[in-house]
């Protein structure tokens, strides 16, 4: 096996998802150099996933070898302890996933250091460091698609909270949402009117055609001019806007980011989207940016490597 390379340094980033595990070869300017990915053994249990997880970092060590590897970051779903690198808790997408130790499993396997953290936070640090929000201090990330959460940043540092659960934010009450189940178990929540199923369900309640069958279906129809399709995207849209508004007046970001699959919807989601928040922002913030997210599938990967390489992440990253 060739020396690796003192003078070059990358890090392994790990988007590990309920259907799949994404990694690449990240260096030190955000670049992704390789890459690798592996179905997720979800059902399987967190043994299997785990070493899925080190089959992806062994495909991607061939790439490595002309480089000093920082450590292997991961972006994993559920609530995870930034600190430890352990899995507090987390939703049977992957069975038996609460209290998975990554740091040592994942250690033992591949022989790295290990930094981990939650999926949608390493979408967020991978926006904040090299994608749309790179140089900004303070950004917030709201990420509207199957379901909705986001992160904020200070100093390229996500903010996980005291408990580790920030970024919920899907999960706090909208005015137009009255009423309506949240996949939380509650009512009148975000999630329940802006994610792309809620938008779906919505359509239907209308009254709108049964054989749309998602709310990719949905939007291709209310580009066609379907009013009941048009009601629907809107209206999950300015929901979104008035939750993006409501957050600037408490957090007072540079920017905010747009991802998911909702940020992809078009003019009609997005002219909305800013409507709600022109309603909802107090005056200081009207002139805020909103922006999608410029990484696309990648920024997990790049975020959570950047648990290594970003600036500020490497011994502040949970404080």
């Amino acid at each position: 096996m060739r020396p690796e390379h003192s003078g070059r340094i990358a890090a392994f980033g790990i988007d590990l998802g309920g259907t799949k595990i994404a990694g690449g070869l990240v260096n030190e300017h955000g670049t992704i150099l390789a890459s690798a990915s592996l179905p997720t053994p979800a059902r399987s249990g967190a043994a299997a996933v785990l070493d899925a997880v080190a089959a992806v970092v062994n495909q991607l060590r061939e790439a490595a070898h002309d480089f000093r590897i920082t450590g292997l970051g991961i972006g994993a779903a559920g609530v995870v302890d930034p600190r430890s690198a352990r899995v507090l808790s987390a939703t049977d997408t992957i069975s038996a996933w609460a209290g998975t130790d990554l740091a040592a499993e994942l250690g033992a396997r591949t022989g790295c250091a290990i930094r981990a953290i939650n999926d949608v936070h390493a979408h967020g640090l991978g926006e904040a460091w090299q994608g749309a929000a790179a140089g900004k201090n303070q950004v917030l990330l709201l990420a509207v698609g199957t379901g909705v959460g986001g992160s904020f940043l200070l100093n390229g540092v996500p903010q996980t909270g005291a408990h580790h659960i920030a970024g919920h934010m899907g999960h706090f009450a909208s005015p137009l949402a009255t009423s309506l189940p949240c996949s939380c178990g509650r009512t009148g929540h975000l999630e329940a009117i802006a994610a792309g199923p809620a938008i779906h369900r919505h359509y239907l309640a209308l009254g709108g055609d049964s054989a749309v069958s998602d709310t990719r279906a949905l939007t291709a129809r209310a580009y066609d001019g379907e009013e009941l399709a048009i009601q629907a995207l809107e209206l999950g849209g300015r929901a979104a806007g008035i939750a993006a508004g409501s957050l600037a007046n408490i957090l007072d970001p540079d920017v905010i980011v747009l991802s998911g699959g909702m940020a992809g919807a078009g003019e009609l989601w997005w002219d909305a989207l800013r409507a709600g928040y022109e309603a909802e922002a107090i005056d200081p913030l009207q002139a805020l940016e909103l922006i999608p997210a410029a990484l696309g599938n990648n920024a997990a990967i790049i975020g959570a490597a950047g648990l290594f390489l970003a600036p500020g992440n490497q011994e502040r990253i949970g404080s």
